[in-house]
């Protein structure tokens, strides 16, 4: 038990600091404060860059479904031509017939 307690007292009794702790303790706390900065800064890089990228990514989609809608437009008013030109062909058709029955019968 005497070895127990003399440790033990040794271990309680004051001593003066290490030279140079003060100076390295305030150093290493300025060294985690300038890295829990940069660590900020880095967050909010990341945040802008993503926000960046989400707004890229939406204007791309954005202009893509732009052009398939205008594709859209155009097959729909191609195929509206189409149906009118239809119309007209066959209109013109009888037309033609009703001259040529005519033709025949003023001969």
């Amino acid at each position: 038990m005497d070895d127990f307690e003399k440790e033990l007292s040794e271990s309680l009794t004051r001593r003066p600091a290490p030279p140079g702790l003060k100076g390295r303790i305030l150093a290493e706390r300025t060294r985690r404060a300038a890295a829990e900065q940069n660590g900020r800064h880095v967050m909010w890089m990341r945040l802008a860059a993503s926000v960046m990228i989400a707004a890229v990514l939406a204007g791309a989609a954005g202009w893509q479904w732009q052009r398939v809608e205008e594709r859209r437009r155009g097959e729909e008013a191609r195929q509206q031509v189409m149906t009118a030109l239809g119309i007209t062909a066959k209109a013109l058709d009888k037309v033609q017939k009703r001259l040529q029955s005519n033709d025949g019968k003023e001969d």
